[in-house]
């Protein structure tokens, strides 16, 4: 079954050339263009801290254990990757230069080296060195190319350097060069220049790095001949010896200090270094070939997330999409009688955030709410969700919060947080060994004066997290119905040790029911596709890898079943010519994160939404909470989203062996649909419309 299916690490690189591709597109505003750089190579950043570092541990292990333990070459697929980098990283430079650059320059703002600098700007820029740069910069001596005495400091992973050469000799007659680190945290890594006399309406930014270079021999008071920009990246893995062992929260705590000092696992150089130079640096930092990658004159451009914008050039950016209210919760009272009325959809970022901490903070309030149960994965560093669980352990309310402190590179900001509520009085609880929690889960227990229990449930597809609730598209389902109440209350009893099984009537729970019963609903669209009837799988998630699904998908496609997937990132599968699927992949201005499951082959669609992708790691290594959708407005309303986006012809790419990540094609005189505009147009077209009813 492997040899059909793309590799995961290759199908990520797939991923991320599509969000090069918003960079490259003249359509896409030019800021944001750069923020597609930025986050093209955040991306990057990540997946060689995390995914290439894992592909050097498999190398590690004898070749006979490889062989019995994985179906792919390790050493193999380390360079499949580094082409297809390089490949991409030429792209990204091409963009930049090409595109990017000239066009900035056409909207007057000019991003300029330091020898394109004018008097004035030269003036201004040695000023702003010695004032604020030259303070927090150190001098390191590289060790000399027979030296193995000589110490390189230490270069934490991300670290910025200048590898500067001077036009001297050392004793020995090899060229002299030095380490320069960049301050990366202390100041910031554009500066806006004064514009000059002749042109005072033009924009101008420079690198910090290039007023670094451009005062290099000044501050050394030596000649150089140029400082090459380079950086390290290290493997995030922390490697706690035993996860069994102790309280695994304190392991990993301890163990986040060391995450920068991790093996190297991408070494970034300017490509226009010098051989000897580049040589050095190898030998200096103990690299493999593996791990050089060239680059342009500057690195980190994930630091063009705060590219200076001038005063009133808000037409380089997208229009603002303003959080909506939610026409049942704008004026309501109470959430909790909205909410009892019947079943709620959030959805973010089109509609407002702030009804989730709002509710936490009713339940505070309210003198019958006893316990607020909350599963917490990543949590925002200033966080309202758990300002309110605070305040309602300050009202007399029980709060019980898991905190997952395996959420990678979010660590300790949950561990902060999961203190915090602990000291306040909370019953928190971490993470468990070998399993992640990554369900995303509210539950607020309510027993009335009558004695009758409510349950207010909240299941999404998200994190808690508020930031990223105006950045990515998620849903979440509120209700009260009591059977939802009962199934989250035993998922939060199975998360602090009480039950072993969790057996939910309507709940899919991974690593328990979730896979098996996905499993069985297709099987169900296969029975209705060989009885006759319209059959169809209309699926939607971050990442499709787990290759017992995939095997499912081509069963029900090969058996007449209509399978339509939209899927934003790892997509193992790319269909072939003759197989009935049909796959898409949506990169636009917010980050497509739900998770949706439709099927269609009885005479009432079957609709879930969760916070699990088909991925081995979600089926059976996670805690996971796939809930169905059961009330029939709500469906549609799901259904709805799901035919803008599949319908989509502006942000699409087709998934497809023929077409892989090519854009849709629009006809001439086809309408033009752009799913994440619609979404946020249809839901404000409903608010005005319950308004004027109103």
């Amino acid at each position: 079954m492997e040899k059909d299916l793309v590799k995961r690490d290759t199908s990520w690189l797939h991923f991320n050339a599509r969000v090069l591709q918003e960079a490259k597109d003249p359509r896409v505003p030019l800021y944001e263009r750069i923020k597609f750089l930025a986050i093209y190579s955040s991306n990057l950043d990540e997946f060689y801290r995390v995914r290439v570092s894992s592909l050097r541990q498999f190398k590690k292990i004898p070749k006979e254990q490889r062989r019995e333990l994985f179906s792919f070459k390790p050493k193999k697929e380390l360079k499949t990757i580094r082409k297809m980098v390089q490949a991409q990283q030429k792209e990204f430079g091409r963009i930049f230069r090409e595109e990017i650059l000239p066009q900035l320059k056409e909207e007057n703002i000019h991003l300029i080296h330091g020898d394109e600098m004018n008097e004035e700007q030269a003036v201004f820029a040695a000023e702003y060195f010695d004032k604020n740069i030259q303070p927090h910069l150190d001098l390191h001596w590289l060790p000399g190319a027979d030296d193995d005495n000589s110490e390189l400091p230490f270069l934490k992973s991300g670290q910025l350097c200048l590898a500067v050469n001077f036009d001297e000799e050392d004793a020995r007659g090899a060229e002299e060069v030095a380490l320069v680190p960049l301050p990366g945290k202390k100041l910031p890594r554009f500066v806006v220049l004064p514009s000059p006399a002749s042109e005072p309406e033009g924009y101008y930014v420079i690198f910090t790095d290039s007023i670094i270079r451009a005062n290099l021999s000044r501050w050394l008071d030596r000649k150089v001949e140029f400082g090459y920009a380079i950086k390290l990246s290290r493997d995030a893995e922390l490697y706690i010896d035993n996860e069994f062992d102790g309280e695994l929260h304190q392991k990993i705590e301890s163990r986040l200090a060391e995450r920068d000092d991790g093996l190297p696992t991408r070494f970034l150089f300017d490509s226009n270094m010098p051989k000897a130079l580049k040589k050095r640096l190898k030998a200096a930092l103990n690299l493999s070939k593996y791990d050089m990658i060239p680059g342009g004159r500057y690195h980190n451009f994930m630091d063009f997330f705060g590219f200076p914008l001038p005063e009133g050039r808000e037409d380089l950016r997208y229009p603002d999409y303003p959080p909506l209210p939610h026409p049942r919760l704008a004026n309501a009272e109470s959430l909790f009688d909205a909410i009892e009325a019947s079943d709620i959809l959030l959805n973010f970022p089109y509609q407002q955030y702030d009804y989730v901490p709002a509710l936490i903070r009713e339940a505070a309030l309210h003198p019958e709410v006893k316990t607020i149960q909350i599963t917490l994965y990543r949590v925002a560093g200033k966080s309202a969700v758990v300002k309110e669980l605070l305040n309602a352990l300050k009202s007399g309310k029980k709060v019980e919060a898991f905190v997952e402190t395996k959420a990678r590179f979010d660590e300790a900001s949950n561990l902060y947080w999961g203190k915090e509520l602990e000291e306040a009085g909370a019953y928190v609880r971490y993470s468990y060994p070998a399993v992640k929690v990554h369900t995303k889960l509210l539950h607020i227990l309510r027993e009335s004066a009558e004695g009758e229990t409510i349950h207010y449930t909240y299941i999404g597809t998200g994190n808690f997290n508020e930031k990223t609730a105006r950045l990515y598209t998620d849903h979440a389902l509120l209700s009260c119905r009591p059977v939802l109440g009962q199934d989250v209350k035993k998922v939060f009893s199975l998360l602090k040790g009480k039950l072993i099984l969790p057996n939910c009537d309507k709940l899919l729970v991974a690593p328990f029911s979730l896979q098996s019963e996905m499993v069985r609903l297709i099987d169900e669209e296969i029975a209705h596709a060989k009885a006759g009837k319209h059959a169809y799988l209309f699926l939607k998630m971050n990442s499709l890898e787990e290759e017992g699904m995939i095997a499912k998908i081509r069963e029900a496609a090969a058996a007449g079943v209509e399978v339509r997937m939209i899927v934003r990132g790892i997509c193992r599968l790319v269909p072939g010519p003759d197989e009935n699927i049909e796959i898409i992949s949506i990169i636009d201005r917010f980050l497509e994160h739900a998770r949706i499951f439709i099927f269609g082959g009885d005479e009432v669609e079957k609709v879930f939404i969760g916070s699990a992708d088909w991925m081995s790691r979600n089926l059976f290594r996670r805690v996971e909470v796939v809930t169905p959708i059961e009330d029939p407005l709500l469906r549609l309303e799901i259904r709805r989203i799901m035919d803008m986006q599949w319908r989509d012809n502006q942000k699409a790419r087709i998934i497809s062996q023929k077409n892989l990540n090519k854009y849709r094609k629009v006809t001439t005189g086809e309408t033009r649909y752009r799913a994440q505009e619609d979404i946020y147009n249809y839901y404000h077209r409903r608010l005005i419309e319950i308004e004027a009813d109103v």
